[in-house]
């Protein structure tokens, strides 16, 4: 199924900025879940510095403001050819070994409330079922509720507050799968939601690696694995590894940002 896709993020500054450089992971590779048929990321306000593969395979962007600029607007837009293969990946590999992907971070360490889900998954072989079964357990600890969680968030916070977004369902299943000794990584990408073209903000979901079948997507805040309506970005360890924009700023004065996105068949 073929999705067109335009998201922009503005920033605006009530000051002049002096400095200001973004790390953007915005454009999404072929894979044998989806093939990127056009993509193209324009800067308003600044300039792409340079580009790369860093050590996940993302595609980064490192995109810098212009001088004393008060405005930059980021905008990727395209389409991709999305194919539903029950959200198995396969096994596709790159630089970074799964081992890495069995390491917790300070946003997936499992804490006393996450240890007994990993108990669900601590089996041999490791099955989709089982992993199924983990991300229901997650969803019933921590029902989707937006506003109750922030960026910072941990997983072990966020099963504190017993309410969370994807991010925090996908933290979660991460500390739990990592706790029992699976290998899963932090995915980020859109979904069409069917009912609307305006999309809230982009979303997230998991992968882990199950053997015989490679890497297998799962989205816990909706209980299924990934289909034709989904399109990936990036990957990583957590949130931080794999978030579409993230940098810094140097200047005085406070900064705001927009986002808008669209996804449509």
């Amino acid at each position: 199924m073929p999705l067109s896709i335009t998201h922009t993020t503005r920033y605006t500054y009530d000051q002049p900025v002096s400095y200001a450089l973004q790390k953007v992971r915005l454009r999404p590779q072929s894979n044998p879940l989806q093939e990127v048929i056009r993509w193209d990321l324009s800067i308003d306000g600044g300039r792409i510095e340079t580009s790369y593969r860093d050590h996940y395979g993302n595609h980064v962007d490192l995109v810098s403001a212009d001088i004393d600029t008060q405005e930059m607007t980021i905008t990727a837009t395209g389409e991709v050819e999305v194919k539903d293969r029950a959200g198995v990946l396969g096994m596709v590999y790159g630089r970074a070994p799964l081992w890495h992907f069995t390491q917790e971070t300070p946003l997936t360490t499992a804490g006393p409330l996450i240890a007994p889900l990993a108990k669900i998954a601590a089996v041999d072989p490791v099955t989709t079922e089982v992993l199924h079964a983990l991300s229901a357990a997650i969803l019933e600890a921590v029902p989707y509720q937006a506003g109750q969680t922030h960026a910072g968030t941990s997983a072990e916070e966020a099963m504190t507050l017993q309410w969370g977004v994807c991010q925090d369902h996908s933290h979660i299943f991460l500390a739990a799968a990592r706790h029992a000794g699976i290998a899963a990584r932090y995915v980020s990408g859109y979904l069409h939601m069917t009912d609307r073209v305006d999309q809230d903000a982009s979303h997230a979901w998991v992968e882990a690696h199950v053997p015989d079948l490679g890497w297998v997507g799962f989205d816990i805040s909706n209980g299924i694995s990934p289909d034709e309506r989904y399109v990936r970005l990036a990957v990583g360890r957590d949130a931080q590894d794999a978030a579409p924009i993230s940098g810094l700023r140097m200047g005085s004065g406070d900064e705001t940002m927009i986002v808008s996105l669209q996804v449509q068949q």
